[in-house]
């Protein structure tokens, strides 16, 4: 799921022109046993499985020698959610990022003394981490510079003002089905243009 999502579209092209370096660790590399175990039962009873200490340790541990400086980053729904000046400022930091991705019913508590970072994408339960991982490292790639096509486009997009979205656009035909653009838009007064653009910001709910 990862491997596929990274090679593809802007992911790809910023891997391609060596912008930011993507590596995927599979936990059973250190997982223990001759099945490469990485989950067990909890103590305490309970449904699922929890992710295991060591395996996690290992990786994070391997991960640490490549990059010693690098922010270790939990994806868990006890995370601080993830907003737009939160990616801003991991994209400006120039530190690389280690994402662990818990799956099963959760992990053992114990991780937490190697977490930097706890991280949340919303309010709701998902299967596992690997798509909170991968929405974390889309927000924080796109922001770095060369990445996206215009030299402005990731400054006048949804969100680069806190609580902001971008203004309506759009684009031929001018008129479908009754609906038109904005007389404005196709004026070619580019100081009425903007004014129209400023006046008609959306907010978040």
């Amino acid at each position: 799921m990862i491997k596929e999502t990274l090679n593809s579209s802007m992911m790809f092209k910023a891997s391609k022109n060596e912008i930011v370096n993507f590596e995927v660790i599979d936990l059973r590399q250190f997982g223990l046993g001759p099945r490469k175990q990485v989950d067990d039962t909890p103590y305490g009873g309970g449904d699922g499985m929890l992710m295991m200490i060591e395996p996690i340790f290992g990786a994070i541990e391997h991960s640490k020698k490549l990059s010693p400086e690098a922010e270790v980053i939990l994806m868990t729904p006890a995370g601080d959610t993830l907003n737009q000046s939160m990616a801003r400022d991991f994209a400006s930091s120039n530190k690389d990022l280690i994402i662990f991705c818990a799956h099963y019913e959760g992990y053992d508590e114990r991780i937490l003394s190697i977490i930097d970072k706890k991280i949340s994408i919303g309010n709701y339960v998902l299967t596992g981490g690997e798509l909170p991982a991968l929405v974390l490292v889309d927000t924080i790639v796109r922001l770095l510079p060369g990445v996206l096509g215009g030299e402005k486009s990731a400054e006048i997009e949804s969100f680069s003002q806190d609580g902001i979205i971008e203004y309506p656009q759009y684009t031929k035909p001018r008129e479908f089905r009754g609906m038109e653009v904005p007389s404005v838009l196709v004026s070619g007064h580019h100081a009425e243009i903007e004014k129209w653009q400023n006046e008609n910001y959306r907010h978040q709910n």
